[in-house]
């Protein structure tokens, strides 16, 4: 390498039209990506540890030169190297399903290794809201932390920031249940643009149209990032096969059923099924049963 070339090592925080936003000790480079990341069929992502070779260091212009190994990626929306995934879910306008947050979660859990998990209901503040959450507390107390907030009163708001405290995480859920309005909540000076929620379908708008890492902290080791939101989110993806491993509540029985092959479903002997009522809750298991048999059958 030429004495001439100054190389730098960041993280990319945002990336939109083929240009990342890549975060040094020395501030915040724009920098194209080589070409040579299309030959080896490498995509850079947001949150990704990179080298980037200095163009321009008083324009801070730069170009990505090496992607160094990832600790995981989540596949939608395209991130690496998450330490927490904030699942965000609304108590109304739009009202959450079980059966929603069960098949985000399932997700979350097939795509995304080495990766906590919270369950954040915003809205908390909305008339009947409490009947609602302990509704879900009582399904997945145990399984998942829940934590119940609101941006518009900062109801919990301090509490979310400490369990984010020294993470790189991101807002993930259904379009319109406040992912952010949470941020702007979090990060006065995000200015992330919200929207309101159509009455005539109960969905939200999508108004997060890229994923972008927001610093929280002087030391620069906390990073949330809002995400673009969806309208339909189905486990029907995840293999038949890998189910059970998607269900943490499951996992301290697997291997102890009667049956070597057994699916927790129909057999006897089956040691997830004797936890019903205790740490499985029946409609988790209804809910995984019903995804083993739509895919074909339990064989």
């Amino acid at each position: 390498m030429s004495e001439d070339i100054v190389k730098r090592g960041g993280r990319i925080i945002k990336g939109v039209g083929g240009l990342y936003s890549v975060k040094t000790q020395d501030g915040v480079y724009t920098c194209a990506a080589r070409g040579k990341f299309r030959v080896d069929e490498q995509t850079p992502l947001i949150g990704d540890y990179v080298d980037i070779i200095i163009v321009n260091d008083e324009e801070k212009k730069g170009y990505l030169s090496e992607i160094k190994p990832r600790k995981n990626e989540v596949v939608r929306p395209r991130a690496a190297n998450i330490d927490l995934i904030a699942a965000v879910f609304s108590v109304s306008e739009p009202a959450v399903s079980l059966e929603m947050i069960d098949n985000v979660l399932i997700c979350c859990e097939w795509q995304v290794k080495d990766c906590g998990i919270l369950i954040c209901i915003n809205k908390a503040d909305s008339d009947g809201s409490d009947k609602r959450i302990d509704e879900i507390s009582r399904v997945y107390k145990g399984v998942y932390e829940i934590l119940p907030v609101s941006a518009r009163t900062g109801l919990n708001i301090s509490s979310l920031v400490s369990l984010l405290k020294g993470k790189t995480s991101m807002l993930a859920g259904p379009s319109g249940v406040g992912k952010s309005s949470l941020l702007n909540a979090i990060v006065p000076n995000a200015g992330m643009e919200t929207g309101a929620v159509s009455r005539k379908i109960s969905r939200g708008k999508h108004t997060t149209r890229h994923t972008e890492f927001f610093v929280l902290d002087d030391d620069e080791k906390t990073l949330l990032a809002d995400t673009p939101g969806f309208s339909h989110v189905s486990a029907e993806i995840v293999p038949k096969e890998e189910l059970p491993f998607c269900f943490p509540e499951f996992l301290p029985f697997l291997g102890e059923c009667r049956y070597t092959d057994c699916r927790h479903v129909t057999e006897d002997g089956c040691a997830v099924k004797a936890e019903v009522g205790g740490v499985v809750a029946a409609e988790r298991l209804e809910r995984y049963a019903g995804l083993r048999m739509n895919r074909g059958g339990l064989l």
